[in-house]
């Protein structure tokens, strides 16, 4: 079997990707696999090397969420219409909606990572309008239209796809995974919570932090620069435990989840949350905006804060800081739930099986 998986390198798509290819290459799958969004860097693509089955290009290509976007795609689509003629591969698996558009009688698998419009209804209240906006919805109508198969990291997410475009012909829902053995659930934890995203990301909801009454821990923030005036605002609400730590290396982020006690989930927009599974791989509790899509993954798990409630979230930290049980409880509980349910293999074999019956479907209509 050869597969043609396309990603980017800016976000979590990245740690999803290096979890499938690799799963695949050992189970004997041939990949070849195409990257947008910018180059990686050295400690990115440094999993790749030494990798049997896998040939890699990267192009630094805008992404369909970004804004001028239009002639990149255009070109980007030529590009992987190049690849498909030059490798040969088997079947589509697509992290790009926009490439599902491509013709040809090759199965196409397109995930639905996120969105732009069910991350403006959940952000918002509201799709976004305006040229760029109808612009983007066609693009991602298309892509939806040409895929063989719909796969959505929740089922949340696949219902958040179809209420802003429709239904689709057909849908599976296959939940992220991780290697549980790339963590460190047993090292001695510290008196501190931690959290992870892009300060500007509205869908993240890292302000909550900021919003806090005198915080009962200390809080780092990984991923995130503050914004002109966010320390200030801090400070005036006594705010100053609240640390942005910056952009990490993959150790530098697994040392802080080790240590972390607790890590706070604030998103209002998460189609799954790959970061909240790390955190629970390293046995952190964890406490989450109580938000569907964080339910259906995490159930008992985890302990929900008021929705976009930064004194509940306050409150829910200050028990957990003064309930060592509780706390050990919690931890506990994430840490087995993803082992069971969220391991990285569990994902691979779905996908496996997936492109199975892609391909034996494609075999009958032959």
């Amino acid at each position: 079997m050869h597969i043609l998986i396309t990603t980017d390198t800016v976000g979590g798509v990245w740690n999803y990707t290096r979890e499938l290819v690799t799963g695949l290459a050992r189970r004997g799958v041939r990949v070849t696999l195409v990257s947008f969004g910018g180059m990686p860097s050295a400690e990115q693509s440094a999993w790749l090397e030494g990798l049997d089955g896998v040939r890699f290009l990267p192009t630094d290509f805008r992404l369909e969420w970004m804004h001028d976007a239009e002639r990149d795609l255009v070109e980007s689509a030529r590009t992987v219409r190049n690849v498909i003629r030059d490798s040969k591969p088997d079947l589509l698996h697509l992290s790009q909606f926009c490439y599902g558009a491509i013709g040809g009688k090759l199965p196409k698998l397109v995930v639905a990572h996120s969105d732009v419009m069910s991350w403006h209804l959940a952000v918002h209240g509201k799709p976004p309008d305006g040229p760029w906006a109808k612009w983007y919805r066609g693009v991602v109508e298309k892509g939806l239209a040409g895929a063989s198969l719909v796969v959505a990291p929740s089922q949340w997410m696949l219902g958040s796809l179809e209420d802003c475009y429709g239904r689709q012909r057909k849908t599976r829902v296959i939940y992220n995974g991780r290697t549980p053995v790339w963590f460190d659930p047993l090292a001695r934890k510290e008196k501190y919570a931690a959290s992870a995203g892009r300060l500007w990301d509205e869908g993240k909801q890292l302000r909550l932090l900021m919003e806090m009454e005198r915080p009962p821990l200390p809080i780092r923030v990984a991923g995130a620069k503050a914004l002109a005036g966010e320390s200030a605002r801090g400070e005036a609400k006594g705010v100053t435990s609240v640390r942005c730590v910056g952009e990490l290396s993959e150790d530098a982020m697994r040392e802080l989840l080790s240590r972390a006690a607790i890590y706070i989930a604030s998103s209002k927009y998460e189609p799954f949350g790959l970061a909240p599974l790390e955190a629970a791989l390293s046995r952190c509790a964890i406490v989450a905006n109580d938000i569907p899509s964080l339910r259906e993954v995490w159930e008992d798990a985890v302990l929900y804060f008021r929705k976009d409630d930064a004194r509940s979230l306050r409150d829910l930290l200050a028990r957990l800081d003064g309930d060592r049980e509780l706390r050990l409880e919690y931890a506990n509980r994430a840490y087995q739930r993803a082992v069971r349910h969220y391991a990285a293999g569990r994902m691979v074999d779905q996908y496996v099986e997936a492109y199975a019956s892609l391909l034996a479907q494609r075999a009958r209509a032959a």
